[in-house]
């Protein structure tokens, strides 16, 4: 794709915060196409359907299902045998889970328990893959997920024939806190949250972090250790903005939790160009240069942007209010989910999880077309014993042959609402769908 932006090596690895403040005008940031929704934009239902091909077993967030809530999921493709390729998927407290391309368990690692009695213990939030990463052993590919629990980065090297489960963890153990300064901090649980890998042209492999309730965002470097583990260190944050102006002149906040800043969580890096596109929830996607520089351009925003809502503390709920108008017509938040569709002729789509309408989102990844809209879908039941996808938080996609079960590659999305479930019980999941019936469908 010839309209990306031209990208430099660093030139310094001293961290530095950059703010852009806490009111933006939102319309300056924003393509003049979608600045203000289209009545007659398409609805959820108009969308084409599509229909998952397996599931992994459905996990339960209860004590008796070992507290497990599935997230994310990342998509691994084994080189010398597509067929043997894998997915990593992160189950919360309940840790990660690999499974096969028929959605059976291969390998289930545990979350790391609390440092102290009364800590918060290990909880797994987002997962992530660096391909190629040089150790002391050789080369490898690594699963890096983050620990929310223990504001940390997890980091597991990939072996398919390794016995006992492809992951082994090489998590340095003095990799420090990604945000917080204590323990004490650690508890509050404003820690590393969603997550995004790259390498630069240079060949250096970095993991792009957000923090929870906040707009933070961090550049970690990763780096191996002589003993054949990977720790990180900080090259910069970002704070995206929490305060917007509006084409009225009235300043907008998104509703939350008393102290809680809009935050976010999908994210993922253009290798071609070195941008990120990060899913701020009850904002929109924003674009901005994977080493955190320069100034961030709002390429979608979410329908609810702009609506007033106030926080009922008896409820834990935000009450909104009269809708102005402002918001964007292809996303209801929360945005979720973000990965990247890559095509053979440098072409392809940035697809973002619409959590509040249940659809899937693409839109051009070529930067001098400004990421326009280019189409959705949903993913919908294919029996009764195989639901779709509701309420997703994650996505994983991957374009290229998986053997002969997805010979045009493979679409994982979560399901935040897994059915049929088990009375009461919380259940989520993760569903396979063929990518080739998506691209069918899209392109019709």
């Amino acid at each position: 794709m010839n309209g990306s932006l031209p990208f430099c090596p660093f030139r310094s690895f001293r961290t530095a915060t950059a703010v852009l403040g806490l009111v933006l005008v939102a319309s300056a940031a924003l393509p003049a196409a979608a600045a203000s929704p289209d009545p007659a934009g398409p609805t959820a239902s108009a969308l084409p359907a599509v229909t998952p091909a397996a599931e992994a077993p459905t996990l339960y967030d209860d004590e008796a299902g070992g507290n497990a809530n599935a997230d994310d999921p990342a998509i691994w493709r084994n080189t010398v045998d597509p067929g043997r390729s894998l997915v990593m998927a992160t189950a919360k407290e309940g840790g990660l889970r690999v499974y096969d391309l028929d959605a059976r368990p291969v390998q289930s690692i545990a979350a790391p328990g609390p440092a102290r009695p009364g800590d918060a213990p290990g909880r797994f939030n987002n997962v992530d893959l660096v391909h190629g990463m040089r150790l002391p052993s050789g080369r490898a590919d690594l699963a890096v997920t983050t620990d929310r629990g223990h504001d940390r980065l997890r980091i597991h090297r990939i072996d398919r024939a390794r016995p006992g489960g492809p992951l082994a963890d090489v998590t340095d153990p003095a990799a420090p806190p990604v945000f917080s300064r204590n323990q004490d901090e650690i508890n509050g649980q404003r820690t590393a949250y969603g997550l995004a890998t790259w390498t630069d042209r240079a060949g250096r492999s970095y993991a792009l972090v957000s923090r929870r309730a906040s707009t933070e965002v961090a550049l970690l470097e990763l780096r191996p250790t002589s003993s054949g583990t990977v720790t990180y260190r900080t090259v910069r944050t970002l704070e995206l903005p929490s305060s917007f102006r509006l084409p009225d002149g009235t300043a907008w906040t998104p509703c939350g939790e008393p102290g809680d800043a809009p935050q976010v969580e999908g994210m993922v890096v253009d290798p071609a160009n070195g941008m990120l596109y990060a899913g701020q929830e009850d904002v929109g996607i924003w674009r901005v240069r994977a080493d955190l520089t320069g100034t961030p351009r709002l390429v979608d925003k979410v329908r609810e942007f702009g609506v007033p809502a106030a926080y009922d503390e008896g409820t834990e709920e935000c009450v909104a209010g009269a809708d102005p108008g402002f918001g964007g017509e292809h996303l209801s938040a929360d945005v979720e989910g973000l990965t990247l569709l890559t095509e053979p002729d440098g072409d392809g789509y940035v697809l973002a999880s619409s959590q509040g309408d249940d659809t899937f989102a693409l839109y051009d990844r070529e930067v001098r077309d400004r990421n326009e809209y280019e189409g959705g879908f949903r993913v919908t039941a294919a029996s009764s014993a195989l639901d779709g996808s509701e309420e997703c938080d994650g996505a994983a996609v991957l374009n290229a042959p998986l053997g002969a079960r997805y010979p045009e590659g493979l679409l994982v999305v979560q399901d935040g609402r897994d059915t049929p479930g088990d009375g009461d019980r919380e259940a989520t999941g993760f569903k396979f769908v063929d990518l080739g019936t998506v691209m069918e469908r899209v392109d019709r």
